[in-house]
């Protein structure tokens, strides 16, 4: 892991706690499962402000390039769950691919469980959008 733990910016952590305690009671059992691990991994995460962030870490609408070892490549883009569109590659932080790749950088490997079992992802790139209006938390 590039920067030790994941790294989150702090309207971005309070807006991803409420809304895992909101979906933790999801039938789907693959995303409770992204969910829990997710949440455990919040626990150590490191919470900085918004100017401290690098611009290498996958956060909310973050475009991000990823690569299997199965040996596929795509960029999607990490969405809120309102605004997620799997046909314009805007995946939810709450899917399982979300879920994995929040507050990772580009360079890391993430293992992860997905619906079609225990998968590596790398992250090769990690683009960020100039301004996220969308995201309006009060601390």
């Amino acid at each position: 892991m590039k920067y030790e733990r994941l790294i989150i910016e702090k309207k971005e952590y309070v807006m991803l706690k409420r809304l895992l305690n909101v979906s933790g009671h999801t039938g789907d059992e693959s995303i409770k499962t992204s969910i829990i691990k997710l949440s455990a991994e919040l626990t150590d995460a490191k919470i900085i402000d918004n100017h401290e962030i690098p611009s290498d870490v996958v956060r909310f609408n973050s475009n991000v390039t990823i690569s299997s070892s199965e040996g596929w490549e795509r960029t999607i883009q990490l969405v809120m769950p309102s605004e997620r569109n799997f046909k314009e590659g805007k995946i939810s932080v709450l899917t399982p691919m979300g879920a994995a790749l929040f507050g990772y950088a580009s360079g890391d490997e993430v293992e992860w469980q997905f619906p079609s079992g225990f998968k590596k992802i790398k992250i090769k790139q990690v683009e960020q959008e100039p301004y996220y209006n969308s995201l309006d938390v009060s601390i």
